[in-house]
């Protein structure tokens, strides 16, 4: 039944057009499962004027496989749920306990598929219905790991490296923790050149494009801001190019 729900939702057609407006929301952009943890909780609520189905499921990364062929070490409940208007949902993550690595984090993602009510004959005429997919991270945090989560963004290291014709900012995270960057920019003088954003995995590096750059620039400092644990938005400052 979830796959076919999957399915149906990815078609876009029902009849014409309308406005495209998500009504359920979740209560958070990122949720950290510890190792201790029984359990985590996401809140959902239909802030619609109608009741609406929602399904929910787990990956590891691949947005466009279905759900039934996603193995995953997470039960989630329930998977799919009416959720009347101005009214919640609780969705409850609980992992299985399959290996997973115990000296760095490990990430997910939660999907919260919206499918509005059918629309009544007479209320159908040029209108198009979609179903709605929200997606969050989901983060399981080893105990015991080294350092601090608040504390890997400043731990990044920048260089500037060739990509294809041009050149990127390039990120280096010794740290066990993923970092989300919201933003991140080269500062050349009082120029500024935005490379966008991006995940940077831990022990991984991540590349961020310098569109119209054609020189390996002397000297610079990059400029980025993160997400953190509470889904706010932190500014790191400056960093030196290394």
């Amino acid at each position: 039944m979830k796959t076919k729900l999957f399915a149906g939702a990815l078609c876009v057609g029902l009849i014409f057009s309308s406005l495209l407006h998500a009504s359920v929301t979740i209560d958070r952009t990122r949720l950290i499962y510890q190792q201790d943890d029984r359990e985590a909780d996401v809140r959902l609520r239909n802030d619609g004027p109608k009741p609406v189905v929602v399904q929910s499921w787990l990956d590891n990364g691949d947005a466009t496989q279905a759900p039934a062929d996603i193995p995953v070490p997470f039960v989630l409940m329930p998977p799919i749920a009416r959720v009347e208007a101005a009214h919640g949902q609780v969705l409850r993550v609980v992992y299985t306990g399959e290996p997973l690595p115990h000296d760095k984090e490990s990430v997910f993602w939660l999907n919260v598929l919206e499918i509005p009510p059918k629309e009544q004959p007479a209320e159908s005429r040029n209108v198009l219905q979609f179903a709605i997919r929200s997606r969050i991270k989901l983060f399981y945090r080893p105990k015991g790991l080294s350092g601090d989560a608040a504390d890997a963004p400043s731990k990044l290291t920048w260089k500037i490296v060739a990509q294809g014709d041009g050149y990127a900012l390039e990120a280096s995270n010794p740290t066990a923790y993923h970092v989300s960057l919201n933003r991140v920019a080269l500062q050349l003088d009082s120029r500024i050149i935005e490379a966008g954003d991006g995940m940077v995995s831990p022990g991984e590096t991540q590349r961020y494009a310098l569109k119209g750059v054609q020189q390996a620039p002397a000297a610079g400092r990059v400029k980025y801001s993160f997400i953190d644990d509470w889904g706010a938005i932190r500014d790191n400052g400056a960093a030196e190019l290394h």
